[in-house]
């Protein structure tokens, strides 16, 4: 149980932190298109990331080939492909109602955990991830008065919404299953994923022949850099390696639900900017916090 709630905890801390980047990487979104703000985080992220490992007093023992070919197909489909999905439906439908897309991604990866991993949950746990499912949905699914203008949502929008939440759910799955089998620790996995998916981001530029990003952005609007930098030290080298640890010692679907709960933590984080909060939202973060109790039942 000790060894579970360590990776519970760990899963939690990188959902508050992501809540944390999602600001900052929402104002990054305004000068850089999503997949070159994808490239350059990753880039950043691998270089703290790779700079941390070689710090570290013990070198890590190499990888099996089978567990660099897991983490690589996990960061080329949660990182390239997931992350740009992502970003591209904040572009398409906002925060809130990308948010909500995404929350498909903890129910999806309990069930394929289940069946690909044989990882099977109790009673409480599936309780707590529907519950908490629930009231992340309930809290994100409340419509501005600006998104009432803006009208139905794109189509566009809503595919590469449920992209990012299938990717996730399949690049969690490949991570928790190197971690079943191997005894590579949590930040070399976490290096291993960031660096396949910077590779893959720089084969979909190339292939696709799109443009190559540019720091002319950066140079328009410094604050940009200092925004990009901060986003990406909470957002991917901090929650990333978090997220590694979390599945090291808790079943995906588990995680996954946990790492969804960023939208709880943001409540706080706009009411603190001056955002006025909505009975609504906060009886479905109440909700949500009653799901996460659950999860920490004891089997």
């Amino acid at each position: 149980m000790a060894v579970f709630t360590l990776g519970a905890l760990a899963a939690l801390t990188a959902a508050l932190l992501w809540a944390c980047a999602s600001f900052l990487f929402a104002q990054s979104g305004r000068w850089l298109r999503p997949l070159h703000l994808n490239l350059f985080k990753g880039i950043i992220g691998l270089f703290l990331l790779g700079l941390t490992l070689l710090c570290m007093p013990n070198p890590p023992t190499s990888p099996s080939p089978q567990a660099m070919l897991w983490l690589g197909l996990s960061g080329l489909i949660g990182i390239s492909l997931g992350d740009t999905a992502y970003l591209a439906t904040l572009n398409d439908l906002g925060p809130r109602r990308t948010l909500l897309l995404t929350i498909l991604a903890p129910p999806i990866t309990a069930l394929l955990g289940w069946i690909t991993l044989g990882e099977s949950l109790s009673p409480p746990a599936w309780a707590g991830i529907l519950i908490t499912s629930g009231g992340v949905a309930w809290v994100i699914s409340e419509r501005t008065p600006a998104e009432r203008q803006a009208g139905p949502p794109h189509w566009r929008g809503v595919l590469w919404g449920l992209l990012a939440a299938l990717a996730q759910s399949s690049a969690v799955l490949l991570s928790r299953a190197v971690f079943l089998t191997t005894s590579i620790n949590a930040l070399q996995s976490a290096v291993i994923r960031l660096a396949a998916g910077v590779v893959g981001l720089l084969l979909w530029i190339g292939l696709t022949h799109q443009s190559w990003p540019d720091i002319t952005p950066f140079r328009a609007y410094p604050r940009l850099l200092v925004m990009t930098v901060g986003a990406t030290f909470l957002g991917t080298y901090l929650a990333m390696w978090l997220q590694q640890v979390a599945l090291t010692y808790a079943a995906a679907g588990v995680v996954q639900t946990l790492l969804a709960t960023s939208p709880v933590f943001i409540l706080p984080l706009a009411a603190w900017n001056g955002e006025r909060l909505s009975l609504r939202a906060v009886a479905g973060a109440g909700v949500a916090l009653t799901g996460i109790w659950l999860l920490f039942w004891p089997t």
